[in-house]
């Protein structure tokens, strides 16, 4: 539960944002003294409806807090869109008023101010429902070959398909789960890979919903790591929890896997984050390859946050799956994913380390996803 300070400023922030929609906004909508009342009455309501969305979960009563949670999301995410096309509009009439300098009376600036007002509402009603519709849609398979530089000649071909940041909680449920585990085994993947955040919200809650994955089936198995998620809602529980369905849980550990006489390693890191919740749980790669044997070079890691990758890099591995940045989901947080993470998206190198980080299988807080797609992905190793 966040702190009482966080949420007040959290709100006082929202109220400000709120205002600054509403005094550029609804005066020039060309709808009328009563549509003014509505919009207005609405951004009361948004203010409000948001910040309890985002505590829907701390509701006792499961259904209602379900309730508050799809209508709270759901209006963060119309008012994400509506405050950045506001922005931007204020930016283009921004732009009309120097052109008016230069050519003075060559524009109807009240025309202007009604029809970029309306085209704004309108364009934020549209991003809305395409993200929705996104967001809620099973995710696409994105196939992706890893050059491995050593990779012995049994291991081309070998499959991983790797899924993230489901964030089964107040809008995900047990058939969004169920969608994405027939989709998975439907690969016949060599080995599957969790790369953490499965989850949002307690064992109690969430336990029914997070059961399709004890049908996930793999040639070599099920491996799982934590992501911060995790250790919002009681790490340790769910680590029996997923352990219970049949998952290999990797908490700064290793297996040794061997696929047609050919032996890899494959280590996981608790999330970056996890020693401020339990320092007994630092994420420590160095430690999750310790007394693997060391003529093996194929080495891959499951680590949540890409930031993992410079200890990664340092410990030996060839291969970092992660997750966590989600892509940024939709416009225009991807561009603000960098300022904490090395990778947005997709397959990059840290040295000699190659690190692919996933858009995330579900979404987190507003149902909404815009130019980064969720997905599911096969990751086939291949010679380099």
């Amino acid at each position: 539960m966040p702190r009482p300070s966080l949420i007040f400023r959290v709100i006082c922030i929202g109220i400000l944002l709120h205002l600054y929609v509403g005094l550029r906004l609804v005066p020039y909508l060309p709808v009328g003294p009563v549509g003014h009342g509505l919009a207005v009455a609405w951004l009361a309501l948004s203010c409000a409806l948001i910040p309890v969305g985002m505590l829907a979960r701390s509701i006792e009563q499961y259904r209602l807090g379900e309730t508050f949670a799809w209508i709270g999301l759901l209006a963060m995410g119309f008012f994400s869109s509506l405050l950045i096309l506001t922005a931007v509009r204020d930016l283009f009439l921004l732009g009309l008023k120097l052109t008016g300098i230069i050519w003075p009376h060559a524009l109807d600036w009240s025309r202007w101010n009604a029809t970029s007002a309306a085209f704004t509402l309108i364009l934020a009603l549209l991003v809305t429902a395409l993200g929705l519709f996104n967001a809620r849609r099973r995710a696409r398979v994105v196939n992706v070959e890893v050059p491995l530089e050593h990779l012995p000649p049994e291991l081309d071909g070998f499959t991983i398909v790797q899924i993230s940041d489901i964030h089964v909680g107040p809008t995900i449920k047990h058939g969004y789960v169920d969608a994405i585990v027939n989709a998975v085994n439907q690969l016949e993947p060599d080995l599957i890979a969790i790369t953490g955040d499965v989850i949002d919200g307690s064992v109690p809650r969430l336990a029914r919903h997070t059961q399709p994955l004890a049908g996930l089936k793999a040639r070599h198995g099920v491996f799982l790591v934590t992501g911060n998620h995790e250790y919002y809602s009681g790490a340790d529980a769910w680590v029996t929890e997923f352990r219970r369905l049949g998952l290999t849980v990797l908490l700064n550990q290793h297996v040794v896997i061997t696929h047609r006489g050919a032996q890899a390693v494959i280590a996981g890191v608790t999330d970056y984050s996890a020693g401020r919740f339990d320092p007994s749980q630092r994420s420590d790669p160095f430690a999750a390859l310790a007394g693997a044997p060391g003529q093996i070079s194929t080495k891959i890691l499951l680590a949540h946050q890409p930031r993992s990758a410079k200890a990664a890099a340092e410990a030996g591995f060839t291969l970092q799956l992660s997750g966590h940045t989600h892509g940024g989901q939709f416009f225009p947080w991807n561009f603000f994913v960098r300022l904490q993470q090395p990778f947005t998206a997709g397959l990059a190198r840290w040295d000699a380390l190659w690190v692919y980080t996933s858009r995330g299988t579900g979404y987190w807080g507003p149902p909404k996803r815009l130019g980064a797609p969720s997905e599911i992905t096969r990751i086939r190793l291949v010679p380099a």
